[in-house]
């Protein structure tokens, strides 16, 4: 089992893969949060608005798939996290997953500093080594999609040096999420709507 259990149409539009089994994790022991991801993606467009919707905090495109997911019982999440050393507690920082159900975490990173994808995976790890996360999940835009970027005259706003598949690949491929199981989903030309 592995990526067919995500449908058709899903795979069809947005490149997909994943890393430990994490789909076959997803679809054997969170079905109902599988359930919402691929129902999220299938009604999540890209739309040509949203693109070209000024910076500054987080995008309509991240917060479309937020808004989609908290309105299914997903929140965003921090954890209180410390060891004890000698009855001394030492904090264990980490950061706020987007979103958050059942031990499945998803984030969306649509254009920010790579160092985002490092956060990103080192929390799924230490994550899933206390055993409070079961999948992390990453969705983020396909590197094809800079010329669609430039092609509307937005080139500028997003560039090399900010998240996308091709900076993500290295890190996940390197280890940074340790053995947590990764979904990775990128979104392309394939979920682009210009009329939108």
């Amino acid at each position: 089992m592995g990526l067919e259990l995500i449908p058709e149409e899903v795979r069809g539009r947005y490149r997909v893969e994943d890393r430990d089994h994490a789909c076959a994790i997803l679809a054997t022991d969170f079905s109902k949060e599988f359930e919402d991801l691929c129902n999220c993606l299938s009604a999540f467009s890209l739309k040509r608005s949203a693109i070209l919707t000024p910076g500054g905090g987080r995008s309509p495109i991240p917060r479309e798939i937020d808004g989609f997911l908290g309105g299914l019982g997903w929140e965003s999440k921090s954890f209180d996290i410390d060891i004890r050393v000698d009855k001394k507690a030492i904090p264990i920082p980490t950061h706020k997953i987007d979103n958050f159900k059942n031990r499945v975490g998803v984030e969306v990173e649509w254009n920010n500093k790579t160092e985002f994808y490092d956060r990103d995976l080192n929390n799924f790890r230490l994550l899933r080594e206390l055993r409070v996360l079961s999948v992390g999940v990453i969705i983020t835009r396909l590197t094809e999609l800079q010329h669609l970027f430039d092609e509307l005259g937005k080139g500028d706003s997003y560039g090399n040096s900010t998240t996308h598949w091709d900076k993500l690949m290295p890190k996940v491929d390197g280890g940074a999420a340790g053995g947590c199981p990764l979904l990775l989903v990128g979104m392309g030309r394939a979920c682009y709507d210009p009329s939108s």
